[in-house]
């Protein structure tokens, strides 16, 4: 039996308390001790995990790759060993994991699963420090998250295809300044992605030779001078074919900055700040049970 920290977002789309009930019963039921919380706002994710850590507690994160990446920097602070349920939008962290995005499949694992660690991204933007779990990227995609986030009557499974679209539409491809490890690379494209998992953006196989695991970062460039060469691009990124285009660089290393002008990076989905942003590997600070 071990004690679990059932924490959701309550105001998450695909999260309500029919959900929430059915993560706690299943847990009770195979003999844990459970309880529940709802992490209303971002500034009491800290607290919700240093009471976790405070009762020896495992916790159990029941949302998407947002919510992860609100709690990354408590989970980490605090080395909380945490279970998965996905019920976000692109749940990419588990996707890249394996972890079973049917609910009951999650919980097996969360009640049997073993705890691995896997690496986790810090980012230094705005004179401010944040975490990611999955992947940090400026450009075209960040357009796509800001749309996507500001969806309400929309229904979830058109949030991403109908946001790339408007975002190729309204982003048009600009110079890039991109720091690997010291070794500076310049471009034109839409966008630049500094992974630590393959996937982004609901299924994208953006970096598809990522290792979660391996102290490095996946960097890809996506050059492309016009919207019309981005366009013929975009198929081949679900497959991860994009990167056998001329127009894709894909790089390795352990710190990167990323600059350009007029461009927001986000993180896991989430707001960040305006470029430049400096980004740098972790390595297995992310005690995940898989």
């Amino acid at each position: 039996m071990q004690r679990l920290h059932v924490i959701c977002n309550p105001v998450a789309r695909g999260v309500d308390d029919a959900l929430v009930q059915r993560v706690a019963t299943t847990l009770r039921s195979a003999g844990h001790g459970v309880r529940v919380s709802r992490c209303r706002a971002v500034a009491a994710a800290d607290d919700l995990i240093a009471d976790t850590a405070a009762r020896g507690e495992r916790a159990v994160l029941v949302g998407g790759d947002g919510f992860l990446h609100t709690m990354t920097g408590p989970l980490i602070a605090h080395r909380i060993d945490f279970a998965l349920v996905p019920a976000g939008r692109g749940n990419d962290f588990a996707r890249q994991l394996g972890i079973p995005t049917a609910p009951d499949a999650a919980l097996r694992l969360a009640s049997a699963g073993t705890v691995a660690p896997v690496d986790a991204l810090k980012v230094r933007a705005c004179a401010a420090v944040h975490f990611a779990a999955v992947s940090v990227y400026a450009g075209v995609d960040s357009r796509v998250s800001q749309l996507v986030n500001g969806y309400r009557r929309i229904p979830v499974a058109a949030h991403y295809p109908l946001g790339a679209v408007q975002s190729i539409l309204t982003f048009a491809p600009r110079d890039y300044r991109v720091e690997v490890d010291g070794v500076v690379h310049e471009y034109t494209g839409v966008s630049a992605i500094v992974a630590n998992g393959g996937f982004y953006g609901n299924g994208m196989h953006i970096a598809p030779d990522a290792i979660p695991d391996d102290g490095r970062l996946d960097v890809v460039l996506l050059g492309a001078a016009t919207r019309a060469r981005f366009l013929r691009l975009l198929p081949t990124v679900y497959r991860g074919r994009h990167i056998r285009q001329p127009e894709v660089t894909v790089l390795r290393g352990r710190t990167v900055r990323i600059e350009s002008s007029g461009v927001s990076a986000y993180g896991d989905g989430e707001f960040i700040g305006d470029l430049p942003v400096t980004v740098e590997i972790v390595p297995r600070v992310l005690r995940v049970v898989r």
